[in-house]
């Protein structure tokens, strides 16, 4: 194990220079010197070294110790040789951080206490100071001093999903409460996810001050949603949240599951580069958000099925070979999954898969 940098030893935040590092070069549009991948949950629960360091700590603990959210978000690099590190950290942690009562339910996921129903509830939604998530601001820069030439990746939840959670208490398949709302009663639904695009906003410069590289807004659940509701009902809020990054130097991708449907309109909100799931070939997709915001040029990052991965390295190869071809048709192309790391997947088979897409030709 790399010994731990105290914060006191580590450096003043300033952007590095890693103007070779092959993600950042395909984020921006450019021809990288190998093909650039990292993987969504990367850093976690498929690592037995995870398991062991996080063992009788619990999550969101976790998320807020920056030693060891250093630590962690390390082992995939160390383990994989990724092009890119992903902070460690949760899409609810500047929720907690500003004061919402809710805890991470081992094998639910993120349970409120007090859901947001009313107007009033969204009234008494605390905003987010930076001052507030500095463990995380630790971390980054704990990291950045830790990681050489490797690109870091920061995140934050985007609107709509932190809103479903908010609303309905937590997971839902069918995100009723949370549309109820927004039909029913669009003053409130845009007042809520205008204090979400803030707090996500203010979690997300935290972390590029910190030093982050490049940073990736996650709307898992966007995917529930038909184009003409998510233009009316989200995009302003994510295009906020990006927005707000316009200026920042380092390049934006937006993601969610199921969003085939809303790339265009996902791009449109202000994203450098379009995260696309398993279910659309890379070529479509970068033919359909070319075709539906006019714009060429779009950068694209995924997508081999998580569930590929315990086919066996045969499949693994020529799956990861065919969307490598497929990512041709786009401007820039980040290999990764289509969702994150399975909890189950053998990480040598991660570790195989990198070592192969870096002797693939990279570019058009």
């Amino acid at each position: 194990m790399t010994e731990l940098i105290h914060p006191a030893s580590a450096p003043a935040a300033c952007r590095r220079e890693l103007v070779d590092a092959p993600f950042l070069v395909a984020a921006r549009g450019g021809v990288p010197r190998r093909v650039p991948v990292w993987f969504m949950r990367q850093a976690g629960r498929s690592l037995p070294e995870y398991r062991e360091l996080r063992a009788g700590t619990g999550m969101l603990a976790a998320c807020f110790d920056p030693e060891m959210v250093r630590e962690i978000t390390l082992q995939p690099v160390r383990r994989h040789d990724v092009d890119a590190a992903i902070l460690f950290s949760d899409i609810v942690v500047p929720l907690v951080a500003a004061g919402v009562d809710l805890d991470i339910v081992a094998g639910t996921g993120p349970v409120v206490a007090e859901p947001i129903r009313s107007a009033a509830d969204v009234a008494g939604l605390p905003e987010l100071d930076a001052g507030q998530v500095e463990p995380v601001a630790e971390a980054v820069r704990l990291l950045v001093a830790a990681l050489g030439e490797t690109p870091l990746i920061g995140f934050a939840g985007a609107p709509f999903t932190l809103a479903s959670y908010l609303v309905e208490g937590g997971p839902s398949r069918n995100h009723e409460r949370t549309k109820a709302l927004m039909y029913a009663d669009p003053g409130t639904w845009h007042a809520l996810l205008d204090r979400l695009a803030d707090i996500a906003l203010t979690f997300l410069r935290a972390q590029v001050a910190a030093g982050v590289d490049a940073v990736q807004l996650f709307d898992s659940w966007a995917g529930a949603l038909s184009p003409r509701d998510y233009r009316e009902y989200v995009l302003p809020h994510s295009a906020k949240v990006l927005g707000g990054l316009a200026d920042a130097g380092v390049p934006r991708t937006h993601f969610g599951v199921g969003t085939g449907a809303l790339l265009g309109a996902m791009r449109e909100a202000g994203a450098d580069v379009v995260g696309v799931d398993w279910r659309t070939p890379l070529d479509e997709a970068a033919r359909r958000v070319e075709a539906e915001t006019g714009r060429g040029g779009v950068v694209v990052q995924g997508n081999l099925d998580p569930a590929t991965l315990f086919a066996g390295d045969d499949v693994v190869r020529r799956e990861a070979t065919r969307i490598v071809d497929e990512g041709r048709a786009a401007a820039g192309h980040v290999f990764n999954l289509g969702h994150g790391v399975l909890p189950d997947t053998d990480p040598d088979v991660l570790t195989r898969l990198v070592t192969y897409l870096h002797t693939l030709t990279p570019g058009k």
